[in-house]
């Protein structure tokens, strides 16, 4: 089998730390291509997370991902206000339950202060209470993080990876890797979709890192799926809050957390759930009664409101404690490899540093001689002004008046130019990341079938 195409690198996973990477690398001459076995960018573990942009206040002191997440807070934080990704610095408020919990507060403080976030602080239960009213009874302590945010997982890949099309990287969709092979000095790549060869492999393939990382002859670590499983709720629970609520990490999981999001409806979640399926998105009855037992606490009138959804992600947990990032060098391959839930914060701080390393591991970076056009995402947060509220883009064109998502507020010219984007929609999924269409209350039942329509039409 021979290649069709020549590369100089080839990055396999197109979720969000796989587009970060091709995005940091269109800004060099190279020939660049992202291949993801799915039909959109962001589709595994980087679809389905909960949306919070850390501050890495919690993160291991001197591990990698402390550095990374800290440097991608600020990286991310800038990028959402170039592009419009939605943001919303809410803050949070880490929340200790009981008498044990409380007497690790002071170390969650200093923890911060060795990772280089010196705005943690203790607050006493007055303050707690003044700040969330609906907060459950019971609390012992508080610490508050300033400057935790929400942020649009969604539009965060599709604009890395709109910004990497635009400056010339190529986007192979539908492309699974079956095979990889040495074709003299290069890889030979064997896909779905034909082969391909490339001077230089990323490895960001997320879930599957492991098994890809085999095929390229290394097994520094195992991917042991872990499920996290989330409610959503009706965006009449967003007045109990006004920032996130945290409990107290443990050394697996960061625990069950109530937060606002940028779509006006407020999450209930994750679950940490270890099993052997890398597949296996279900809820389950366990996991959401779980769920719904831990929310009552925190926050007791959440659970008299509406759900609206239910849904559950997979994080890429590994036998190790920190990210598994290698480059080899004389192999000319990267491996991106247990990026769990930071990944959407540390996403540009991951890209900066693998591409610094192959710099460092002979890769030739020439920088390109035009800057990448900056893309512009759609206005998703429910307290920016949406399309339908937009004088102007009504103006320009009526279809930014019609509204075919009354749940979401989402009109046609919206839907309309999720499709024709330089990284379309191109199911309903995807129609949905860009647009939120379908994703309210009824869930796609009274616009799902106009949204079908126009995805025939497209």
């Amino acid at each position: 089998m021979t290649a069709d195409h020549t590369y100089d690198v080839a990055i396999i996973g197109a979720g969000v730390v796989g587009t970060a990477i091709g995005r940091q690398l269109s800004r060099y001459r190279l020939r660049t291509a992202m291949l993801d076995r799915s039909t959109d960018v962001g589709t595994g573990t980087s679809k389905a997370n909960t949306a919070i942009l850390h501050t890495g206040f919690d993160s291991q002191p001197g591990s990698l991902e402390a550095a990374l997440v800290r440097r991608g807070h600020e990286l991310l934080t800038a990028y959402a206000g170039r592009t419009g990704i939605a943001l919303e610095k809410t803050g949070a408020v880490l929340v200790a339950w009981d008498a044990e919990q409380a007497a690790r507060l002071d170390d969650v403080v200093t923890k911060s202060v060795a990772n280089g976030y010196l705005a943690a602080h203790r607050i006493t239960l007055e303050e707690l209470y003044r700040r969330e009213p609906a907060l459950g009874k019971g609390a012992t302590g508080a610490v508050a993080i300033p400057d935790e945010s929400i942020i649009c997982p969604w539009s965060t890949s599709i604009a890395y990876a709109t910004e990497a099309v635009g400056a010339g990287v190529e986007l192979k969709l539908g492309a699974e890797v079956t095979a990889v092979t040495r074709d003299g000095d290069a890889w030979l790549l064997r896909t779905t979709k034909g082969a391909l060869r490339a001077d230089w492999v990323v490895n960001a393939a997320g879930l599957g890192s492991d098994l890809l990382n085999e095929k390229f002859g290394h097994d520094e670590f195992t991917i042991a799926p872990r499920r996290g499983q989330l409610v959503v709720f009706d965006k009449l629970a967003r007045t109990l809050l006004s920032s996130i609520l945290l409990p107290v990490p443990t050394a697996r999981t960061k625990g069950v957390l109530v937060a606002p999001t940028v779509y006006g409806n407020v999450l209930l979640g994750p679950t940490a759930e270890d099993i052997p399926d890398r597949e296996d998105t279900a809820t389950t009855a366990a996991g959401i009664e779980g769920l719904f037992d831990a929310g009552h606490r925190i926050l007791p009138d959440l659970i008299k409101e509406e759900v609206t959804a239910c849904y559950a992600g997979l994080r890429a947990a590994t036998e190790h404690s920190d990210y598994q990032i290698t480059v080899h060098d004389r192999e000319r391959y990267a491996c991106v490899g247990g990026i769990r839930s930071t990944g959407l914060t540390a996403s540009l701080a991951i890209a900066e540093h693998v591409v610094e390393e192959m710099e460092a591991g002979g890769l030739s970076l020439v920088e390109a001689e035009d800057e990448p056009a900056v893309p512009h995402m759609p206005q998703l947060a429910e307290r920016g002004t949406r399309a339908f509220e937009d004088p102007a883009m009504i103006e320009s064109d009526p279809a930014y008046g019609h509204i075919m998502c009354f749940c979401e507020r989402v009109t046609e010219g919206e839907v309309r130019d999720a499709l024709r984007a330089p990284v379309p929609a191109v199911d309903l999924g995807g129609v949905r990341r860009r647009t939120r269409a379908t994703n309210g209350r009824c869930q796609g039942f009274f616009c799902g079938a106009a949204v079908a329509a126009l995805l025939s039409s497209r």
